[in-house]
């Protein structure tokens, strides 16, 4: 009898290879991997294309009026081997990463019905478990009753390098400093907001990944995942 499936929540800081974990952990199970993050960076994208975000302001009604016009999928690119977001049938992947997206998408996501709208999205996603979810909030209010909850973090300077390559290889420019102040800044307004706050769970384990390469951190994850189906034999 193959094992049985479970929910794998993953959660943390800016910067953690969150995503990167958590599809690497869904090739190796078999399993389905969903970016939440992309989808709040997707729907910030929208704000900023319709005028919704104007100077320093955020239109959060305006928002609000338009999430019924937000429709947001996922693809699978066969030739990439990778999951895509899709923002109203337009593949978005090349310019959800952009600055202008990193500044608001913390704010787009505090926003309570932007919140809400998601996390339906990703509940449903995650209805036949046999998934790898990463976000702020998916141990906490996406699936508290996941069977596997991490919580990542590691060393500010490290997470700041990991985002500027990650930007450079996109061609995108930026300084070490301005890409740590964003980093600082989303993590803070992601812990401070009223709605599904960005915080550990308190059955949650914790993965510091500063000194870890990305073989170790997949391998420490499984074998969690290991023990949990296993044990659902015993």
């Amino acid at each position: 009898m193959p094992p049985r499936k479970i929910t794998i929540a993953i959660d943390g800081y800016s910067s953690c290879g969150k995503s990167t974990i958590a599809k690497a952990l869904a090739a190796a199970l078999h399993y389905n991997y969903v970016d939440t993050g992309a989808m709040y960076r997707a729907v910030t994208l929208y704000a900023l294309r319709n005028g919704l975000i104007n100077g320093k302001q955020l239109d959060e009604d305006g928002l609000i009026d338009e999430l019924e016009n937000i429709n947001i999928q996922f693809h699978f690119n066969t030739d990439t081997q990778a999951s895509e977001i899709l923002l109203n049938d337009e593949n978005v992947e090349q310019y959800i990463r952009q600055m202008d997206v990193n500044d608001w998408v913390s704010r787009v996501s505090a926003v309570g019905e932007v919140r809400r709208k998601m996390v339906k999205i990703q509940q449903l996603l995650g209805k036949g478990k046999g998934i790898a979810m990463d976000g702020r909030d998916i141990g906490t209010t996406v699936f508290p009753a996941a069977e596997l909850k991490i919580f990542m973090t590691a060393d500010k300077d490290v997470r700041t390098q990991r985002r500027l390559d990650e930007m450079e290889s996109n061609g995108i420019a930026a300084s070490f400093e301005q890409v740590q102040e964003n980093l600082l800044q989303r993590d803070l307004e992601d812990m401070s907001r009223v709605e599904s706050p960005l915080k550990k769970a308190a059955d949650a384990i914790i993965l510091d990944n500063t000194h870890l390469t990305r073989d170790e951190q997949l391998e420490f994850v499984i074998r969690l995942v290991n023990q949990i189906t296993i044990k659902s034999f015993a």
